[in-house]
């Protein structure tokens, strides 16, 4: 972390911000859960094998809570390229600092050109330590538990809406990412 920090020029006098960075991948297909229920009654829950999929990029800064989100179709070098184009742009006013896993599209050298980013990959296998997995999974609980859509245009809505609720609201964010080791 300390070697990213100083890889900036030294008359580079932004303040310095850390993020975790994870993409998590949305569609029609579900599976449904358990869901309370009156004794003697049984729910029904829609249930579809559609396959039809997209995918979120995020980053988060567990210190402050700040996060940005963008709904792309796939995960590959050209969608992370368009992401971090975009984060750059949201954080020029930053060095950031962005720790993400090792996918093989994280790995491209032109994200490498952007000058207010430095990347630090996460070891092999450890989806744990990324803080941003806990937001999945509040999404994923809170917006999308037992739901059905009939479209990918009203899943789309769905997800844009439950990410716009969630990037407002900085103390939820702070308490899903923030561990001890993650404030920088």
């Amino acid at each position: 972390m300390e070697a990213a920090a100083r890889s900036f020029a030294r008359e580079d006098t932004r303040p310095l911000r850390v993020y975790f960075e994870d993409e998590a991948r949305f569609g029609r297909m579900q599976n449904p859960v358990r869901c309370w229920a009156p004794g003697g009654f049984r729910p029904l829950v829609k249930l579809q094998r559609v396959r039809e999929y997209t995918h979120v990029y995020s980053a988060v800064c567990p210190k402050n809570g700040d996060s940005f989100s963008l709904i792309l179709p796939y995960a590959n070098t050209d969608m992370m390229t368009i992401f971090f184009r975009e984060f750059s742009e949201y954080s020029k006013r930053f060095r950031v600092v962005m720790v993400m896993d090792g996918a093989s599209w994280h790995k491209s050298n032109v994200l490498d050109s952007f000058d207010n980013l430095r990347i630090i990959h996460q070891p092999p296998y450890s989806p744990e330590v990324n803080p941003v997995e806990h937001l999945w999974e509040h999404i994923r609980e809170k917006y999308f538990r037992n739901g059905f859509r009939s479209s990918m245009d009203e899943l789309e809505s769905d997800l844009s809406n439950a990410l716009l609720e969630i990037t407002l609201d900085t103390e939820t964010i702070q308490k899903l990412t923030g561990f001890y080791w993650t404030i920088i």
